[in-house]
């Protein structure tokens, strides 16, 4: 065995996996061998998977895959009713669906039936203010039992969910809000975060947001309401039956928003087939298992926080929910109290814990698997988090995981059948093909960078964009590869010797800032507007190390303003970024005289890039 391996599945852990009953059902030796039939055989695979993970049909489909109108357009279950909400309730009524580590620090356990009869009274509460099928309805909520109630009360409505993260400020949910078409909102008054209130009621006040229903953290809460706006408690019905409103296989369940290097960022509608793609990833990838405990520090704005729903509820396992910053010991402690089997995180996280010892001393032996999405991480921090915590003296793997939200899911994703390495990805994601082309448009071969394209079809592909043009943005000029067009993602990996590969960045505008996509252009946008510049670039570089990207900002400032002071220049940029998301930092500031173009006057960021190489 190759030493450079820093996890080995044993033969145990390999028998035991989700994965292998698929290899042994399909007779195949090896994970190469189960992906190569998945993705030449589309229809059985998915097929044994909705089967797999029991998903509710009111109507039988009649075709799973129509790919009359080409695979860009390719429709799923034709002919088929359901709710996907109603899949998430499969369990035994009086298991747990959730465990939460409250404000307080108080344990709560929340039964499948609870979480069911909570969701029924959100769906009846909707309709009684009027909300109907196919009205969209946003949350601006941290992750908490309650955010998922009323997350899958929308779904069962019959309604979209507009999802927007957190830590947005006024004017950007203004723009999602807009673009969704919001008739109503459910937010909180406030966040508590490291001893300190964040107002959220207060923002989506100022957002001129339509009627929102306003989840408040204490009982005694003092925060006055608009007209027309309700607390939690007097929103929701006292019925708590519901019969989940029958929907078609493309109906819109989610309005997801990833941002795009212009303007508005680009909203991606989910359908009643995407959450298929979680439930699959989540059982091949992330071996999660029915009683698994799933925990992973997310958000209902970005993918990763539907994805956990679905992959942990679609899987008959139990969703770990904590009220606070993952970065604390508290945290931590909590997965060691809550039992956590299956724990997900960003890059910056486990830099985190490392640096302060938050995670030092706790008992998580009954971690199986961690998974890690979001950004590039660091080898030596994930060589360290694989050993972090396990009594047992045995390592555990972790699945690098990189999809996208328009892919509902992963193209890239570890799985426990093989050896790993920190910070490599050891597979494909099984049921999805994708291709590493070099700027040549050849497949990459060993040591090459290449640019990532998806092979469609696949459940989870969009096929539509609210705002865009879905066969523009990730079609138009794409290549052909045997007799089919490619489809783009953006994203670069550097393919290794052995057929593994590792991030390498994205090759368009984009970037990745603690986990959050951001257009470069958005960045530059809020960052022309600070005195004295005229104009910037932003890019985004990984370190020498690997690791999260940081943010180096190039800076054409004024005559009249120079000489500049670097510090100073820099707090002004951090302090306007802010505006667009308070969790961006800008790591380095640049003063230059003016910035590479093309005879078009196009922006060479690979100039740029190269600059600080």
């Amino acid at each position: 065995m190759d030493p450079t391996f820093s996890w080995v599945p044993s033969a145990e852990v390999v028998q035991k996996s989700n994965l292998y009953a698929l290899m042994q059902q399909q007779r195949a030796t090896d994970y190469a061998e189960i992906h190569q039939w998945s993705v030449q055989n589309p229809e059985a695979f998915w097929k044994r998977t909705i089967r797999a993970l029991d998903i509710s049909l009111r109507k039988p489909y009649t075709q799973l895959l129509d790919l009359s109108q080409g695979v860009a357009h390719a429709k799923w279950l034709r002919g088929a009713e359901l709710n996907i909400a109603e899949s998430c309730f499969k369990k035994a009524l009086d298991s747990p669906a959730i465990i939460t580590q409250r404000q307080d620090k108080r344990l709560e356990t929340i039964t499948v039936g609870q979480l069911d009869r909570l969701s029924n009274r959100v769906a009846n509460g909707l309709q009684a203010l009027g909300i109907s099928k196919g009205d969209s309805v946003a949350i601006d909520m941290t992750m908490t039992a309650e955010s998922v109630a009323a997350y899958l009360g929308i779904i069962k409505a019959g309604a979209i969910v507009i999802s927007i993260p957190d830590s947005l400020p006024s004017q950007e949910i203004i723009k999602r809000l807009r673009i969704g078409n919001a008739r109503a909102v459910f937010t909180q008054d406030e966040i508590i975060r490291a001893g300190k209130s964040l107002p959220m009621y207060e923002k989506i006040r100022d957002a001129n947001a339509p009627p929102t229903i306003v989840l408040s953290g204490q009982d005694d809460s003092q925060i006055d309401l608009r007209a027309g706006d309700l607390r939690w408690n007097t929103f929701l019905s006292s019925n708590e039956r519901f019969q989940s409103v029958p929907c078609a296989p493309e109906d819109p369940t989610n309005i997801i928003f990833s941002s795009g290097t212009t303007g508005d960022p680009k909203a991606i509608p989910w359908d009643h087939t995407t959450p298929i793609k979680c439930g699959s990833d989540g059982m091949y990838h992330q071996d999660i298992r029915p009683g698994d405990r799933v925990c992973w520090p997310t958000n209902l704005g970005w993918m990763m926080g539907p994805w956990l729903v679905y992959a942990s509820l679609l899987n008959s396992s139990t969703i770990a929910l904590y009220e606070g910053a993952p970065t604390e010991r508290g945290f931590c402690e909590f997965v060691q109290n809550a039992k956590v089997t299956m724990l997900g995180l960003v890059p910056s996280i486990v830099k985190s814990w490392r640096s302060t010892n938050a995670a030092e001393g706790f008992d998580w032996s009954h971690i199986r698997t961690y998974s890690s999405s979001g950004e590039a991480s660091n080898p030596d921090d994930y060589a360290w988090l694989m050993k972090l915590n396990q009594r047992d003296g045995h390592s555990r793997p972790i699945i690098e995981y990189c999809g996208g939200t328009e892919i509902g899911g992963g193209y890239a994703a570890n799985t426990v059948t093989e050896p790993q390495r920190p910070s490599e990805f050891n597979a494909k994601a099984i049921g999805i093909d994708v291709v590493f082309l070099n700027e040549q448009g050849n497949p990459c071969v060993p040591g090459e960078a290449g640019e990532v394209f998806i092979r469609p079809p696949s459940i989870g592909l969009s096929t539509r964009l609210l705002n865009a043009d879905n066969d523009a943005v990730y079609f138009a000029n794409c290549p052909i590869l045997d007799n089919r067009i490619l489809r783009r993602h953006g994203d670069r990996m550097i393919v290794c010797e052995d057929g593994r590969f590792r991030s390498d960045g994205r090759t368009d505008d984009t970037m990745n800032l603690g986990g959050i996509k951001v257009g470069s252009v958005e960045i530059e946008h809020t960052l022309n507007n600070v005195n004295g510049i005229m104009e910037t670039a932003a890019v985004a570089v990984p370190p020498p190390g690997g690791g999260p990207e940081r943010l180096v900002v190039f800076a054409v400032v004024k005559e009249e303003c120079r000489p500049v002071r670097l510090d100073a220049l820099k707090s002004e940029m951090q302090q306007a970024i802010k505006n667009l998301n308070p969790l961006f930092r800008v790591d380095e500031v640049v003063v230059v005289d003016s910035l590479p173009r093309t005879a078009s006057n196009k922006l060479i960021r690979k100039a740029l890039r190269k600059a600080l190489a």
